[in-house]
């Protein structure tokens, strides 16, 4: 079994950055996919972004391209997900999601494949 413990949500305004984190534990993840994905207030859960188990491969949502960048330490057993020029449509909640199998080339284009679910972690964009 993995748990996986999101952080770094909060209240930030429109156009500035955040960084959240996803640490996993409990079984080694370090060649499994891992991925962002997000809720906002009365819409399904959409994709995000994903990474490959060794990092080699990363596919992002088209509407968080060029201001979103995922990343991972496989050392540590953590991703991240760098988050700049913030819209208030980013506003949702981020979960953290993993992948059990697979090798370390799969990444992530949909929900499809995760077996692991964070609580996920709050982001608020304010105009």
């Amino acid at each position: 079994q993995v748990q996986l413990l999101e952080s770094g949500g909060k209240l930030v305004q429109v156009g500035g950055s955040l960084r959240l984190s996803c640490a996993a534990s409990g079984r080694a993840i370090s060649n499994r996919a891992m991925g962002w994905f997000r809720q906002a207030p009365g819409k399904e859960r959409e994709f995000v972004a994903g990474i490959s188990g060794d990092g080699s491969n990363i596919y992002y949502a088209d509407s968080v391209k060029g201001r979103f960048t995922i990343s991972r330490d496989n050392a540590k057993n953590i991703q991240y997900l760098q988050m700049n020029i913030l819209k208030p449509e980013d506003t949702a909640i981020y979960y953290c999601a993993a992948r059990a199998s697979g090798t370390q080339y799969y990444v992530f284009r949909s929900a499809d494949g995760v077996d692991f679910w964070g609580a996920g972690t709050l982001v608020t964009v304010s105009s």
